[in-house]
């Protein structure tokens, strides 16, 4: 039986340093120490525990959900290296035994690279004969199942993975925790799949009838050409498109769009009915989380989506200390919010948050 002493973690590749950073920081806050493996572009990054037990405790104690940089998040031995290419399924099943049983799903996966895109042919044609495997064994159970724990091989090359599991509950429901979405064809930009992808993340798919429903409306600062008006749009909202720039004439002509040239920073609704705040403009990201405090403090609106563009160096620690100024302010004005921040796959340099505001 393999020893679990290691968190891998699936992120953007270049941002392997931010990553490493945060679970760093918050395992020692559970007061879990460890050194983080890293290598640059390679789309993930391992962290290995110094005391026995202590990933099993992380992967349970640290929500997955409020993990910026990271994927997706799994336990893991040692890499199993040099599987013979005859008969690679009887050492994962020997890995895999005794570590977890009854499980509810398998994914076999690779990092969100050029090097795992070549191997993603073979993952797809060896899961197949590897469930069937595990299904025999009982490790797998028949019937794909949520509640239960997923198993993950994470292959490195054709004859080397990482083999562990993540806990259904505390880990990203997709496939190498990237959502699959298309692009619309009718789409003004490429950044509409930012927000829709945001939503998908952050916002329980039971709740979607309330939250993003007919009627409501919106305010989109910085909305040129309309990337995210579009998918507020596409949801039967009322929105006003805050840019001095020229908005998309398709959008203008669906009669839910009112287009203000303002300066987004200077904008203030006349209306109080706004449940919608969104806002992917280019500026600082002090700027940008001053402002959308401002609009919270103000109760302009219930609920917003942001996006910070991050510097080139400390990018972990500018997020955290971001959020931890918008966290005081809002304090300090007595404002119940629920925040959550995340690298989404369709962002680059620059991190998505959701703020919602509590009342209560």
């Amino acid at each position: 039986m393999q020893k679990l002493n290691k968190i891998i973690l699936y992120c953007r590749p270049g941002f392997e340093k931010e990553c490493a950073a945060e679970i760093t920081d918050r395992a020692a806050q559970k007061e879990i120490f460890g050194f983080a493996k890293v290598k640059e572009n390679s789309g993930y990054i391992i962290f290995e525990c110094y005391q026995d037990g202590d990933a099993q405790l992380l992967i349970k104690e640290i929500s997955f959900r409020t993990l910026i940089f990271a994927r997706q998040m799994f336990i893991a031995g040692d890499l199993l290296d040099n599987l013979p290419t005859e008969d690679r399924i009887t050492p994962i099943i020997e890995a895999l035994s005794g570590i977890v049983d009854k499980a509810g799903d398998l994914r076999v996966e690779v990092a969100d690279t050029n090097e795992g895109k070549q191997l993603a042919g073979f993952c797809r044609k060896f899961t197949v004969p590897l469930r069937q495997a595990l299904r025999n064994k009982r490790i797998l159970l028949k019937v794909q199942n949520p509640s239960r724990p997923v198993i993950h091989l994470l292959f490195i090359n054709n004859n080397s993975c990482y083999v562990g599991y993540s806990l259904s509950q505390n880990n990203s429901p997709f496939y190498m925790g990237i959502p699959r979405l298309k692009f619309p064809a009718d789409a003004p930009s490429r950044s509409t799949l930012k927000l829709e992808e945001a939503f998908h993340i952050f916002i329980p798919y039971e709740e979607w009838d309330e939250r993003l429903k007919g009627g409501l409306n919106a305010v989109d600062l910085g909305a040129c050409p309309g990337g995210w008006t579009y998918q507020l749009v596409k949801r039967s909202m009322m929105v006003y498109a805050i840019d001095n720039g020229p908005m998309n004439e398709k959008l203008m002509e669906s009669g839910q769009v009112k287009h203000y040239r303002e300066d987004g920073f200077k904008f203030i609704p006349k209306k109080h009915n706004i449940y919608w705040l969104v806002c992917d403009m280019v500026e600082k990201p002090a700027k940008v989380t001053e402002l959308i405090a401002k609009w919270l403090i103000n109760g302009w609106c219930r609920e917003t989506i942001f996006n910070l563009k991050l510097p080139m160096k400390k990018r972990y620690e500018e997020v955290k200390q971001n959020l931890q100024l918008l966290i005081k302010e809002l304090n300090n004005n007595q404002i119940n919010v629920q925040i959550q921040a995340k690298q989404l796959y369709h962002d680059r340099e620059e991190v998505t948050v959701h703020v919602q505001r509590i009342w209560g």
